[in-house]
């Protein structure tokens, strides 16, 4: 189920959804705050995973209102849905790495604490430990999945990878906040695939209850993120250029990914080289997947000095 927002996109579904002779997908289109319907669709399912949430950081800040309404208000309808059915066997619900805020800690376990830094943050927060508290409250077979951040093809031209890309194609100047010193472990979709389905599949005695973060260990600075575009792109690196530094800004993410090894066997299977690579040729082979998604690349936030600037 999804409303297909901004960010959504029906297109990116395998051809023949909904056709039962060609697909095992069925799609709702639907907001997550539609008790009715979430409650409906729990029903019929053995396990539910939750992703829906408004993600991007510049965002909220820019309009806020909507990101406590899906990522918190529609995770309590989502959740009680799972309990209403009386047949969830789990509820694998998609947190984020944004709710540690800056790490204090060389690496970032799942015991990190909770100290989030911009209202998209704050509002996953509220959802992830919503979620806790029902597995506390009432038992609910609930699982919470950390992703660190996440790269790949179909990505959204909002966030930096795709927006670094789609600007090196178009020979356009590549934006950096700040220094670009504020680092981020990153991690390829496909891994974070393989994460989730280990989690589903697993004993449910093994998971219910538990918080397993999904990263590579390593951060890189968003600063190095351009430059290794550039360079793999044959880019002019003198197209990278700074903007005041976003408010919130994060320091550093560098997530431990021990526990979900060890309990799960999960390890990351595409390095940073290769993932990138694989990025930049998806982008270039999809232009018109992405083109017109070029007006929602920047947005204007008001910064801590009291400049409206485009970031």
């Amino acid at each position: 189920m999804d409303a297909l927002t901004y960010a959504g996109e029906y297109g990116n579904l395998p051809s023949g959804v909904n056709d039962p002779d060609e697909s095992q997908i069925q799609f709702w289109y639907g907001n997550v705050c539609n008790q009715g319907l979430v409650v409906s669709l729990a029903r019929e399912a053995d396990i539910v995973v939750h992703f829906a949430a408004e993600t991007h950081v510049t965002r909220s800040i820019f309009d806020n209102l909507v990101f406590f309404e899906t990522d918190v208000i529609g995770t309590h309808a989502v959740i009680n849905a799972a309990i209403d059915s009386g047949k969830i066997e789990r509820f694998i619900h998609i947190s984020t790495s944004e709710v540690y805020g800056t790490a204090i800690s060389e690496t970032m376990t799942e015991e990190h604490p909770l100290n989030p830094s911009s209202p998209y943050a704050s509002a996953k927060c509220g959802a992830d430990r919503l979620v806790y508290s029902y597995w506390e409250t009432y038992k609910t077979p609930a699982v919470i999945v950390r992703p660190f951040n996440n790269y790949g093809p179909r990505q959204h031209l909002e966030k930096v990878i795709p927006r670094f890309i789609a600007s090196a194609l178009m020979d356009e100047q590549m934006t950096v906040h700040g220094g670009g010193t504020s680092s981020r472990d990153f991690i390829h979709v496909e891994d974070t695939c393989l994460a989730l389905d280990l989690v589903m599949h697993a004993p449910v005695d093994k998971v219910a209850g538990e918080v397993f973060n999904v990263a590579s260990g390593q951060h890189r600075s968003v600063l190095s993120l351009a430059e290794d575009i550039a360079r793999k792109m044959e880019a002019d690196p003198e197209k990278i250029v700074f903007v005041g530094e976003r408010p919130g800004q994060v320091e550093r993410h560098t997530g431990d990914s021990n526990k979900i090894s060890e309990v799960l066997g999960w390890k990351q299977t595409i390095n940073w080289e290769d993932g990138l690579d694989k990025t930049i040729e998806w982008f270039k082979k999809n232009r018109t997947h992405w083109e017109k998604q070029l007006w929602m690349r920047h947005i204007p936030i008001r910064t801590a000095s009291g400049k409206i600037e485009l970031h």
